[in-house]
């Protein structure tokens, strides 16, 4: 029986998989060589325990330390450009008042993004985030440019409601 340790499966585990995993890591980060490291990390995790992992379950272990790698990446970016911007606001004279009012907005808009529906969240963060134009975003989703003018102006709609509900 083959295991994940023969060198010729794995080979045949990462033909299979290899692309899938990364066109999601690119598609959720909007940067190739980023999806391509993490890629790479995730499958040299994946040999390193390969006696532990089951050869029917490698896809989805593989996905799965992808995403958690990803996410604690992106994490980081996050604690980077916070403290980045802590110190410019700090040194241009902000209050602090100011400060905490923007960190509540901050929150309240990320709350607001994540409570759209999951159709409507990703094409606006496709858009606004990742800087896809719409036709880009139609392509990769498969769908119209229609559908995709639809849905932003539908979480544009919803965010301007609840930045009105914001004091």
């Amino acid at each position: 029986m083959a295991t994940l340790c023969d060198e010729k499966t794995f080979t045949e585990v990462f033909r299979n998989y290899a692309k899938s995993l990364n066109s999601y890591l690119y598609y959720q980060l909007g940067d190739t060589s980023q999806a391509q490291d993490i890629t790479q990390e995730a499958f040299m995790t994946l040999w390193r325990k390969c006696a532990e992992v089951q050869l029917a379950s490698a896809r989805g272990y593989v996905f799965m330390v992808a995403k958690n790698k990803m996410l604690n990446m992106v994490e980081r970016k996050k604690v980077k450009l916070n403290f980045s911007k802590q110190t410019v606001k700090t040194q241009s004279g902000i209050t602090p008042e100011h400060i905490l009012e923007e960190k509540e907005f901050q929150a309240a808009l990320e709350q607001a993004i994540q409570n759209l529906p999951e159709k409507q969240r990703v094409v606006f963060l496709m858009s606004r985030i990742d800087r896809l134009k719409y036709a880009e975003i139609a392509e990769l989703l498969g769908i119209s440019k229609k559908a995709v003018e639809k849905r932003i102006y539908l979480a544009l709609d919803a965010l301007r409601k609840i930045n009105k509900q914001i004091p």
